[in-house]
Order: structure tokens, then sequence, then C-alpha cells
């Protein structure tokens, strides 16, 4: 299921190999058919205590309690049905990838998500018996977009058709991974923390790819602009160059698509989860407060965008929704001041958590992305400015095409400052057999 038109390639890609922070991965030319994913829990902390929700303070699990089995294997199905979709959705990018570079760490994201899905089989098939085996197969069963048996959550039933698209995705989209993951990497079932702590480790690699990568856009773009003294966006394209409205639509479509899948805004199985000591809040230490929320609350957004204060434990998805929010604001100022140094005024901004909802309170709410509540009339009048049209992803596509020349790149994309493990930019990152 890999990238197509790629299957027999030598590709240099990073091989976990240990959980040691200082030797876990090599690299190295590997064939893919003869690839080979391990299971990697961080070693297990003795004596490791709970440290959050009804049961702090007791020792950590080793085997699933009964009471906790179905929504730990819930929990472990969702995280699991999200790792194979992403290949899915990607899996026709290998025919346009803009360089050698790029369709390598198309690979490398692609084989480490493959083995963030084995890694919850093995969970499954370890500590949950038959039902676990079931749900395993169940997971190869579905398939991202499919009519009849599609992906647990919406955002992984999208297409992923060009590489704007990917870099966005593995940028806020993975980012959502790194949340859940941390907070899963809190559980008080010991396997599941350990095994989460360890695909942190790969997961940044693909925050990483989505955020060079944008910048590289945006490095290309701001150079175009000089070149040509204008920011006119017909002139731009014509120049083979992606416009910076146009970026910022599909930032806008990625990121409201992303924030849905925290769900919904109040939860009773958040809450759950939490006191019942499955999955923490995001860096969950670092709260200062008593790590049990019985007396707690938080403000969540109504339907007309005014705050109003809920019990913290039923409003946890907004409280890591929220922590997500600010995480993705920093990498886009990151990106802001690309452009700031090109002496170009305009700034990419992370839209209102409200806008383009389809989960919760907010959903269905016409928003704009400053956070003004406007008519459906407003709505269907701007809504091109805002999201993108299929003009853009017409214009998008037509960009795509393979690249397969050592140290070369498409034309509306800059090459990467340093190459993967300091390799230099003509290096073969991609051998073709």
């Amino acid at each position: 299921m890999g990238p197509e038109g790629s299957t027999n390639y030598d590709v240099y890609l990073r091989t976990a190999v240990s959980v040691d922070a200082q030797g876990w991965a090599q690299f190295d030319h590997v064939k893919m058919p003869d690839y080979r994913w391990g299971i990697f829990l961080n070693p297990a902390k003795e004596g490791r205590k709970i440290h959050f929700g009804d049961h702090k303070g007791e020792a950590a699990w080793d085997s699933v309690p009964g009471e906790y089995r179905a929504n730990l294997r819930r929990i472990i199905v969702t995280q699991g049905d999200t790792e194979p979709a992403s290949v899915e959705q990607q899996r026709h990018l290998g025919l346009t990838a803009p360089s050698l570079y790029d369709l390598r760490n198309l690979f490398q994201i692609n084989v480490e998500e493959g083995r963030h899905l084995w890694a919850m089989v093995y969970l499954l098939h370890k500590y949950f018996g038959r039902d676990g085996r079931e749900e395993a197969e169940d997971l190869l069963a579905r398939n991202s977009g499919s009519a009849d048996n599609p992906r647990i959550l919406e955002a992984f039933n999208e297409k992923t058709p060009d590489w704007l698209s990917f870099f966005m995705f593995t940028y806020f989209t993975d980012r959502d991974g790194k949340f859940q993951l941390k907070a899963l990497s809190e559980s008080a079932f010991d396997p599941l923390a350990r095994t989460t702590q360890f695909m942190l480790t790969e997961e940044a690699h693909h925050m990483f790819v989505g955020e060079s990568g944008v910048a590289r856009i945006l490095q290309r773009t701001a150079q175009v602009m000089k070149e040509l003294g204008t920011d006119d966006p017909q002139r731009l394209r014509s120049a083979g160059v992606i416009d910076l409205p146009t970026i910022q639509r599909y930032l806008n479509f990625h990121f409201s698509k992303t924030v849905d899948l925290f769900g919904a805004d109040e939860s009773s199985n958040a809450a759950t989860f939490y006191s019942t000591g499955l999955k923490g809040r995001y860096d969950e230490e670092k709260h200062d407060d008593d790590h049990v929320l019985k007396d707690s609350e938080y403000s969540v957004l109504s339907a007309d965008l005014t705050e109003r204060s809920v019990p913290m434990l039923n409003a946890l998805n907004e409280v890591l929704r929220d922590d997500y929010i600010k995480d993705s604001a920093s990498g886009v100022g990151r990106w802001n001041r690309i452009l700031n140094k090109a002496g170009i005024d305009f700034e990419l901004t992370v839209p209102h958590k409200a806008f383009n909802r389809n989960i919760g309170p907010l959903a269905g709410l016409t928003i704009s992305p400053e956070g003004r509540v406007v008519s459906q009339e407003q709505w269907q009048q701007s809504q091109s400015q805002w999201l993108p049209t299929p003009e853009d992803r017409a214009f998008v596509q037509s960009l795509m095409g393979r690249v397969t020349e050592q140290g070369q790149y498409a034309n509306y994309i800059a090459p990467p400052s340093v190459g993967i493990n300091k390799q230099p930019m003509d290096f073969d990152y991609v051998r073709f057999n």
C-alpha cells in the first residue's frame, strides 16, 4: 500500500532499531519489499504510578482491567485506524513527487505510519484476545474514502490530491497525532503508554516534513514575487508558483478539518477516559491542579460564540484542542517570518476555531475565519475566498509533475536548507532499479 509507481525502489530510510534516544535509528538504502517493522515500547519504569484520575497514586497496569476493557480497545482501535488511512490517502503522491528528497520523505512517513498501525495491532493481539484479533482484521478491511467501509474519522476519508495538501496534512493533521499520542502516553495502561511514547519519536519527523514543505513553497513563491515585482495571483500562477491567497485557503481547510478530530466540545467519554486513567491531558504533569479535576471548570463556546463554563472533565477534548491550536499557530508564525524576511506584506493566519466545523455545537455554523457570525448568503458569497475552490485545486494539480533527477526540484518549491541525515542536496535519496 505504499506510494504508487514506486514499488521496487531502494529508498534512503530511517529504520528504528532501538528505543535508546542516542542510537534509536539507522539510515541506509532499503529495498521496499525488504523493509521490516519492529515493535518498540519504551522501557518500563519500575514502580510507575498512575498520576491522574480516580486511580491517581496507584500502580500502573500491566494488563487490561476488565471493567475498562471495552473503552481501552476503542481508544486503541481509533488511534490505529488513522495510521493506514493516511498511507491510503497519500498513495498516488508517489507519481507526482517534486524531488527525490520529497519522495523519500513520503516513503519515510508511510513506513512509519505502517509501523504505528502495527504497534496498535500488537496491543490488540497481545492484550485483547479474540476480540482484539477481530478488531485488528477490521483495521485492514476499512479503506480511506470507501463508500461501504470508510475510516472511522472524517478527516481520514478526505483525499490528499497534491503536495500542498500533503504538506498541510502532515503539518496540521499529524500534529493532531502528536497531541493524541501525548495524551495516551500518560495512560495508566502501561503497554499503551510505552508504545505511544516511542511513536512520538517518529511523529516529529512527519510534522517537520509538513512545516518545511510549506516553508519551501512560500520561499519559492516569495522569490518569484520579488523577481516579477507583483503579488497578482494570476501572474504568479502563470509563472508556475502558488499564490499566497491560495496557500491561505488550503491552510484554512486543513486546520478546520483537523480541529474537528478532537471531538465534541463537551464529552462524557472524555470525562470517563480521564477519570478512569485511560487517557490524560497533553503534558499532564505540567498542569498546576489536582489531576483529578472533580471541581475544575473550563470555558467552551456556545453556538452564538459566547463563552460558558462547564465541568473540566467534560471539556477535556476542548482542553486538548486549545493546546493544539496554540502549537499550530506557532508554526504558522515561522512561515510568516519567511515572508517578512522577503519584505512581503502578507500574513498567514490560523482561522477561528469555530470556522468550518462539522462536530459539536459549532457544527454547520456560518463563521468567518476571523470569528464573525455571517449569514448563509454571506457564507455562500465568501466561501471561495476562504476555502480552496475547484479552480484552486485544478491549478495546484496542474503543477504536480514527477521530478526524478538528483538535486532537481519542481518549479513551485525551493530546495531544503539541509539534507536528510546531513546528506548533500544532490544525494540519491531514491534509487530506481
